[in-house]
Formats: structure tokens, sequence, C-alpha cells
């Protein structure tokens, strides 16, 4: 079971503990003790003390009592006690006042989630979005040719490509923001199935306010706890979010990959890091070792929402029990796709550079400008210059001219960077 799940849980007793000491349902120095333990669970000093897998019982019941057992047993020693005696702190009537494993366990995987996504993705997300920002804006000027359906196409430029890719990473962050609001909705107070039998009156309400403090999330009490029992419906849309990320990230480390192939016989629009020998046998081969390593994260954060989908489907009446593989997936995907993106960019984005001598020679002998010249001369004009061009192994503007286009024309109309921006291009023409 992730570690991550436990510092949750750590949240959940801590503050449960505390509101229980409040309304005079614990003795102050029980509740103390029980949530001096629940500091050293949120820090993962004991980590060692949970070895629980995540193939267990579905509502997680294994791991809450794991973590009641443990916050009992180290209190009881650190008053000198004996371990196992449950005495002075027992670990379902104290540790676990007022709760039940079927709230609890849903709650720390919310907990887990909004830490992990807040602390970890979202903020590698944006370093990358940055990291691209930065290209496109040092790229802005430098024009090159479009491709579509892997064939030439009319020019754009370098930075405007690059903006495309900085724009699908901040579409993506502000998907994933928009999942944040219901992992926030915590189930804690609805007991066994929602009811909130053995919590008393606002027992959730209070638990869950105390959480957003301990925690500094805005997390409260989910509006119906009947849905928030039955159901991971926030981590199955969240998990879906984290899935959408993965295709952007794909198309940007795949493009990459295209850009810097070569150096003789490929693309080589882009100059990539060398980070490493790229072959036991081939001497100075540089291999796209980042960007590999990023579509195959991607392909594995794809498996994993597959497997939180079929998982958050597979409900029954009062409880969905298949939670552990849930949080599991989910944390799994924001552990390596949050570490992956900040690889991907400090290794290759930010060193990555442009091969000018290319990308000139690749837009002086494109021939999918004659685009440009469509409008004035016609189509079919347009075709037979393009095709003469191919035929004759001439640039485009030599079979321009040797087809009676005048040069003046030419160079007015067919302009590779006013073609990159054509409302300028237009009034220009």
């Amino acid at each position: 079971m992730p570690k991550a799940v436990y510092h949750a849980y750590g949240y959940i007793k801590k503050a449960a503990a505390l509101v229980n000491a409040e309304a005079g349902r614990l003795p102050r120095r029980k509740a103390d003790l029980i949530a001096r333990v629940a500091d050293e669970v949120i820090r993962g000093d004991l980590d060692d003390e949970f070895p629980l897998y995540v193939w267990q019982t579905g509502s997680g019941t294994q791991s809450n009592m794991n973590v009641n057992e443990v916050i009992s047993n180290r209190a009881i020693q650190l008053l000198g006690g004996r371990l196992g005696s449950k005495e002075p702190i027992h670990p379902n009537d104290h540790v676990n006042m007022g709760q039940s494993s079927n709230d609890t366990f849903v709650t720390a995987m919310h907990i887990a989630a909004v830490q992990a996504i807040s602390s970890r993705l979202l903020p590698a997300l944006k370093r990358l979005r940055g990291a691209a920002e930065s290209k496109s804006h040092e790229w802005e000027h430098v024009v090159k040719i479009g491709r579509t359906h892997l064939e030439d196409a009319t020019p754009l430029t370098v930075g405007q490509e690059w903006s495309g890719y900085a724009a699908q990473i901040a579409d993506g962050i502000d998907h994933l923001e928009t999942t944040l609001p219901g992992l926030h909705r915590l189930a804690i107070g609805g007991t066994a199935v929602g009811t909130g039998l053995n919590a008393p009156p606002g027992f959730g309400e209070q638990v869950a306010s105390r959480i957003a403090q301990l925690s500094g999330h805005p997390f409260t009490i989910a509006p119906n706890p009947f849905a928030a029992q039955a159901s991971c419906d926030a981590l199955v849309r969240a998990s879906a979010s984290i899935r959408a990320l993965a295709a952007p990230l794909f198309k940007f480390a795949n493009d990459m990959r295209w850009l810097g192939s070569g150096p003789r016989a490929g693309l080589h629009e882009l100059t990539l890091p060398a980070n490493e020998p790229g072959s036991s046998i081939m001497p100075v081969k540089v291999n796209p070792t980042q960007a590999e390593a990023m579509l195959m994260v991607a392909v594995q954060v794809i498996g994993n929402d597959t497997a939180v989908s079929i998982a958050g489907a597979e409900r029954n009446f009062e409880l969905n029990a298949f939670r552990p593989v849930i949080i599991a997936n989910v944390l799994h995907s924001v552990r390596i796709l949050a570490d992956m993106i900040d690889h991907f960019r400090t290794y290759l984005v930010e060193g990555a550079r442009l091969n000018m001598e290319k990308l000139t020679e690749d837009v002086e002998r494109s021939i999918m400008m004659v685009t440009a010249l469509s409008p004035v001369i016609g189509y079919d004009n347009a075709a037979r210059i393009a095709h003469r061009a191919l035929d004759e192994h001439l640039t485009l503007k030599e079979a321009a001219l040797r087809s009676g286009i005048s040069e003046t024309l030419y160079d007015k109309v067919v302009a590779p960077e006013r073609l990159t921006h054509p409302g300028v291009a237009g009034e220009s023409t």
C-alpha cells in the first residue's frame, strides 16, 4: 500500500482525536498522545510499521486497523507500557472513535491524492509549461516547414509550434485542477454505510474542518455521504484527467524524438542533449532517451487509468470494494508522471537546440509554399509549378520563374516569414 495513504491517515486520526477531546468524549491526555503519534505517521517516521499490500479487502479495513494498532502501540511504547496491552490507548475504542474503515479509507484516499497532485504533479507540469513557453519565445521568429500527415506543409515558426506544446500542457493543468474540488469532499463521518452510526452529530464536519487546518487544503464534508462511500467517482475523474495529460505529453515527446532524428538521415531540426552513450556498438550515437522514457510513462499512465476506471465502476450497494487498487494506481500515475516530467524538462527540453542550417535548407527546398501563389495565379497553375519543381529537381522559385512568374511577384507573395502570419502577409500584398 502506498505510504502516502498512511500519511493521510495520520491527519484523520489526529483530527478525530482532537475533535473527540474537545467534545469531552476522549480524555485530553489520550487525545494529545494520539495526536503526537499521528504526527509521526504524517512525517513518515513509522513507515516500516505499515507492511500491508494493495491486495487486501477492498474497503481498506486492514490498512485502517494497521494504523489504529500502530498508533495505539506507539503511544503505549512512549508511556513505557506493554505492547499489545491496549492500555491506556485502545486501537478501536480510542484511535478509531467515531470512525469506520468504510469512511476513513476513502477519506485517506482523497487526502493522499490531493497532496500528491498539488505538491508533485501540478508543480512539475507548470515547470514544463514554463520551459516550453521559454523556447517558444526564444524561437518565435525562426521559420520552419510545417508537416501534416508526415508530409511537407506550409511554413510556421518554431515558436508557433512550441506554443502549441505549451498550450496543451496549460489546458491539461486547467483540466486537472478542476478535479480537485471533488477530491476536497471527504466521506468522514459516514461510518459504516453513510448514516453516521456511532459518530456524534457534526463529527464529520468537524473532523473535515480540522483536517483542512492541519493539511492546508480546503477539505470539507461530502454533501452526500452515501455517494461518497458507495463510489470513488472523484478519483475516477482525477485519474481520467491524469490520463488526458498523457496524450499531449506523448505528442510532445514523440515530436521531439522525430525532430531530433538523424543526424544525417533524419529530420534533425533539433539537436538533442547527449546525456549518455547511445549505443554499445555504434560510437557517437545519441538516442532520445528522455523522450522514449516519457512515451513509456504515458503508456503506463493510460494503463493505470484503465484499471481505475474498471475498479471505479465495480461498486455494489453502499460500498466500492476496489478502493486499494484505485488509490494505488492514481498515486503511481502521479509519481511516475511528475518525476518523468521533471527529467524530460531538465535533460531534454531545456537543452534542445535548433539546427539552423537544416531549418533554412528545408524552407528553401520546400514546394509547399506554392500554396501562397494559388490565390494569385490559380490552383492548377500553382500545382503545375510545384510538379515541375519536383520533376526537374528545381527550387520552387526556379520552377516559378521558368513558368513565367515574375521574380518581383514571387518575392512579394512567397515570403516565408510573412506566410507564418497570413493576416499580416495579406495586408502587405
